[in-house]
């Protein structure tokens, strides 16, 4: 070191090293080594490959190599289909450890291609894994960075609308991923994008610079060959000043002298997804040997403490179907969640299993870096996949918190998601809970399937553990939300209070408004100004209104209700337009033994007395006036208290007012 220089402070990325489909890959290797041939390289890296060869594995170029009825190895890059059809000619047994996140890009560039759509690829050509991958496709590109995407839709052969999709090597850099979207979608009108990017890949390039940003010097430890390790160097090195490629210790010792002259005080390391801890391991050892390092300033992950066997041991634990784990969500794509079990299963939780709210999304119930805890439903030791489901733990869960709620009768939110025969199935907290017809709270002659996917309350009425049956109950959730919204109303009501209410039944006399948990009554008068024969004239049920309290009895509970508006008084609109002693249009409306009942305005009725109904002596108000007749009467009087009014046909007859039929004979007569 040089004079007066210190160890630098050496820190770890947490992602450095092994990833889910690398240490699956290597488990299973390990499992079938003896014997097997491996087409091509497992993982890219010559120290793992030369451990396995140790164990019996020989590594080959093609399957022609491999002898008849042998074992095969499918490294985790993927092979084309070719290569599965000529061993299965020969009769080979295949363990195909192919990364489970390659295979799922293998499943969608199958089914663009049966779609008729073309297939992008971004990615590095002449890689194992973008090899196989266009395999898969009849009419596919592989582009390597935003220049090529753009001389691609620039290409004076390009036709912009052809149907095209996009997917990306799960090991591509992000970035360039991107600014490649970005050139593709310039031009390209019918463009389907799919993000196939490792999560894994992702979380390991952000991480690597957000550390390389923040030191002296970065270490990236990983095969020459990798291409993972090569985009993470790459990375780095446009944060970091100073980046070192290394394949293990060997190379530090090499340019050991060349750090300590640079004298750093931080030091970053990351690796490939296909560098062993053990290598990590010899890398930070030999550090601290030429004193680069301080010991015990070493910052790392906890997991990389952890030997490269104890890891591999770990990886290969057996599954079991009905068996409760916990991993840690890694993808989430339309069709299901990617799990990190630490096995060498890959494991998945179809959409279906994920909640029993067919309206809830993936999204919003987990996210990428969640640990959660999950049922295994399936497993496939062969394709090396585990079938998991989320919302059978749900529902063990929730049948504790549903009993506890039977007992305290407390009200449930849950999703109809079934209608039967005898009811329906609503899903509680994970739990299915049947809801008999008679309590749903619908009409005998409804139709349950309106209910479908609805959210509803209810409250549960039996928990049978030994039969594994939920009863509840819509219909007492809705009285026992209406008691405790109808004791909060009698809390506060007053004469004058004004409710938003809804109309829930009529009869002859009036109409019963629900004000939200209380009932009040609307007599027939107090549905309008006007005059009418039958609630139904007014209203109908489930009509929205604005109700106004006339009158209490807090004994019997009874609310009188009107939905007359002041502002639409018709006594007061008569009053403003009329005074006494003016003389207005009438129409007779109801002949009484002692006169007529003539409307004045909307709603305001006068009273025409038989005396006043001409100007001689009448029997009877038929002979001179019949309903629906319109006279000239003369405002006599107006009774403000009671609302009364007198008029007088006769008194508009002495001021010379005619009959409107005489009058108009009378204008006909002038005009000739």
């Amino acid at each position: 070191m040089k004079a007066n220089a210190e160890p630098a402070k050496l820190t770890v990325a947490k992602t450095a090293g092994f990833c889910f489909g690398v240490s699956r890959a290597i488990a299973m290797t390990r499992e079938h080594a003896a014997g097997a041939y491996a087409i091509g390289q497992v993982i890219h890296n010559a120290a793992v490959i030369a451990e396995l060869e140790a164990l019996g594995m020989r590594t080959v170029s093609s399957a022609d190599e491999i002898p008849d009825g042998a074992t095969a190895i499918i490294r985790a890059h993927g092979e084309c289909r070719s290569v599965y059809d000529a061993l299965a000619a020969k009769g080979v047994r295949v363990v195909d450890t192919t990364c489970p996140c390659v295979r799922k890009i293998h499943e969608i560039v199958a089914k663009e291609d049966a779609a008729g759509r073309a297939v992008i690829i971004i990615g590095q050509p002449g890689h194992p894994e973008a090899v196989a991958i266009s395999d898969r496709a009849k009419d596919v590109v592989i582009l390597s960075s935003p220049a090529e995407a753009a001389a691609y839709v620039q290409n004076p052969g390009f036709d912009p609308e052809k149907p095209r999709s996009v997917v990306a090597q799960t090991t591509a850099d992000k970035e360039i991923w991107k600014i490649c979207l970005e050139e593709l979608k310039k031009e390209c009108t019918n463009l389907q994008i799919f993000d196939t990017i490792c999560s894994a890949t992702a979380l390991r390039q952000n991480e690597a610079a957000e550390l390389a940003g923040s030191v002296d010097l970065m270490l990236v430890i990983g095969d020459r060959k990798s291409a993972n390790t090569a985009r993470l160097r790459d990375i780095c090195a446009k944060r970091c000043a100073h980046v070192f490629l290394l394949t293990g210790a060997e190379d530090l010792a090499e340019i050991a002298d060349e750090l300590i002259a640079l004298t750093p005080r931080t030091i970053g390391l990351t690796a490939g997804a296909s560098t062993p801890e053990v290598k990590i391991e010899e890398v930070i050892n030999m550090s601290e040997e030429k004193q680069i390092i301080q010991a015990e300033e070493v910052e790392m992950n906890p997991e990389v403490e952890e030997s490269f066997a104890e890891m591999v041991d770990r990886s290969i634990k057996t599954l079991h179907t009905g068996q409760r784990v916990t991993g840690i969500v890694t993808a989430i794509t339309p069709s299901d969640i990617h799990v990190d079990l630490g096995t060498k299963h890959a494991g998945f939780i179809p959409v279906s299993e994920l909640s029993d709210d067919p309206s809830a999304k993936p999204e919003d119930i987990v996210k990428i870096g969640d640990e959660i805890e999950v049922f295994v439903t399936k497993v496939n030791d062969a394709e090396g996949i585990v079938t998991l489901s989320k919302k059978r733990i749900d529902a063990a869960r929730g049948w504790e918190s549903i009993d506890a709620a039977r007992a305290d009768k407390a009200l449930l939110e849950g999703t109809v998601v079934e209608i039967n025969k005898g009811g329906i199935v609503v899903a509680v907290n994970g739990v299915r809970v049947f809801v008999p017809a008679s309590h749903t709270g619908m009409p005998k002659e409804a139709d349950l399937n309106e209910m479908l996917k609805k959210h509803v309350t209810l409250r549960i009425t039996e928990v049978n553990r030994a039969k594994r049956r939920i009863i509840g109950s819509v219909r007492y959730a809705t009285e026992d939300m209406r008691k405790a919204a109808a004791e909060k109303i009698w809390e506060t009501i007053e004469v004058g209070n004004v409710y938003e209410g809804v109309v829930k039944s009529l009869t002859s006399f009036g109409a019963f408004i629900d004000i939200g948990g209380a009932d009040g009554m609307a007599h027939i008068t107090e549905l309008g100004w006007g005059r009418i024969k039958h609630p139904s004239e007014a209203v109908a049920v489930g009509d929205k209104v604005t109700a106004r309290v006339i009158a209490l009895d807090t004994e019997k509970r009874k609310i009188s209700l009107t939905l007359k508006s002041e502002s639409d008084n018709p006594w007061v609109k008569f009053t403003t337009t009329y005074q006494v002693g003016d003389v207005a249009d009438v129409k007779v409306v109801k002949l009484m033994q002692f006169g007529a009942f003539a409307e004045i305005v909307p709603g305001v009725d006068g009273l025409i007395h038989i005396s006043q109904l001409a100007d001689h002596r009448i029997a009877r108000p038929a002979d001179v006036v019949a309903e629906g007749d319109v006279v000239k009467a003369k405002i006599l009087e107006i009774n403000n208290e009671n609302e009364k009014v007198s008029l007088s046909v006769r008194a508009a007859l002495e001021e010379g007012y005619a009959a409107y039929g005489e009058e108009a004979e009378a204008e006909e007569t002038d005009a000739e």
